[in-house]
């Protein structure tokens, strides 16, 4: 297949260039209604991006090894041509969204991807606060692989999705024009999505195109100014507890639970998911089950 170029460390310079004059422009344009910037939370999101570089390296390996035997099982090909990538691309981000809303409905799965919604800022730096258990996402796109899609071009392909969803985490660009509005995640949309109130958790879990929430039923525009951060805040910039607080809250949870049903609820419920004899308050998020949620299938 074509060599395919990695467009994530091409788009590093791209990324730090843009954080820095939108932290510029809120020095010199505050905005008494936005979230901005803060020293510490900027500081634990770029400590949080540049962790999750060393351990990606490390997932991928035994992730590269699951998707090269299958890969090398399966009787189909979908050949890398310009003309194939778009369409693998168009396919990449129909099963991100199903990772994505998973990853909301799952507890364990939430665990991972807790971190990217713990800062209550939204600015460019947030799009860099990043997990560093990112084992959680490969068997979503076990079907492309099955299909006949090389590894290698799903690697592109999710690249080119997350390279994308960068410049969506500002409140620096309003709502685009109408057409753009309706297929593609903006701003706008992704800001809903990392809201923690009423009607707005949960939702527009799309990548690059946000047909797929209008299609499955878990689209919400924005209206109210959003809530940034989790339903119950985490009080710390501390890198290793922004990775983990979740993965020790589940923890807790699974020592303290009186029964093997109660313990698999814990893990394959949502978030907010308790027995029903226990008391308290959601750890973090009060994310329906997926079989309950008003965006469920």
């Amino acid at each position: 297949m074509p060599q395919l170029p990695d467009v994530v460390l091409w788009s590093i310079p791209a990324f730090v260039l843009l954080t820095v004059v939108e932290m510029v422009s809120y020095r010199f344009h505050p905005d008494e209604d936005s979230a901005g910037y803060g020293t510490k939370d900027t500081a634990a999101s770029l400590s949080m991006g540049l962790g999750s570089l060393v351990t990606d390296a490390l997932w991928k390996i035994p992730i590269v090894a699951v998707y090269s035997g299958l890969y090398a099982v399966t009787p189909l090909r979908v050949p890398v041509e310009w003309w194939t990538l778009p369409l693998i691309l168009l396919a990449q981000d129909f099963f991100y969204y199903w990772s994505h809303r998973g990853h909301h409905m799952i507890r364990v799965l939430w665990a991972c991807h807790v971190v990217h919604h713990s800062s209550r800022k939204f600015n460019l730096s947030t799009a860099l606060r990043q997990p560093w258990t990112s084992l959680t996402s490969w068997p979503f796109y076990l079907p492309l692989i099955a299909l006949g899609v090389h590894p290698a071009a799903l690697a592109f392909c999710t690249a080119v999705s997350l390279v994308y969803q960068f410049w969506i985490h500002t409140e620096r660009v309003g709502k685009l024009p109408a057409p753009l509005e309706f297929t593609l995640n903006t701003p706008s949309h992704h800001r809903v999505h990392h809201a923690s109130q009423g009607g707005y958790l949960d939702r527009n879990f799309g990548g690059i195109l946000i047909v797929w929430d209008r299609l499955f039923r878990s689209f919400t525009p924005e209206t109210d100014a959003p809530v940034y951060g989790l339903t119950k805040n985490i009080a710390t910039y501390n890198p290793l507890r922004v990775a983990t607080h979740e993965y020790a809250a589940l923890a807790r949870d699974l020592r303290a639970a009186p029964t093997w049903r109660a313990r698999a609820g814990y893990l394959f419920r949502g978030p907010g998911w308790r027995p029903a004899d226990a008391a308290g308050p959601a750890l973090t998020r009060a994310a329906p089950d997926l079989a309950s949620s008003p965006s469920g299938m």
